[in-house]
């Protein structure tokens, strides 16, 4: 069993900056795919990027490509999602999901991928 627990959230402006941590516990991260997704108010919550433990394959969905970078530092049993120039539609909860396995591309941006769920933290992006 795996639990996680995202952190890092915040209020900040257009342009600006946020690093996202999701920390587990309950099982180290060695072979796992760890996902981030984010709901905005009124939306479907939809998948932001992902990353294999394993070797650091990644993914992005196109929304964030080129502004967002997801990392993992498997000493920490911790990956993180690096957030730069954010806009006031990247406003939303983040949360990060685990499953076995392995980043693949666009499947593993998909809710029904993964088994384990933090329970969120706010993005707001506002002036």
């Amino acid at each position: 069993q795996v639990q996680l627990v995202e952190s890092g959230g915040g209020l900040v402006q257009p342009g600006g900056s946020l690093r996202l941590s999701c920390a587990a516990s309950g099982s180290t991260l060695d072979y796992y795919a760890i996902g981030w997704f984010r709901q905005a108010p009124g939306k479907q919550r939809e998948g932001v990027s992902c990353i294999s433990t394993s070797n650091g394959n990644t993914y992005y969905a196109d929304s964030v490509k080129g502004r967002f970078t997801i990392s993992r530092d498997n000493a920490k049993n911790t990956v993180y999602l690096q957030m730069n120039s954010l806009k006031p539609e990247d406003t939303a909860v983040y949360y990060c999901a685990a499953d076995p396995g392995f980043c693949e591309g666009s499947n593993y941006l998909r809710e029904s991928r993964y088994d384990y769920w933090g329970q969120g933290t706010q993005v707001t992006v506002s002036s």
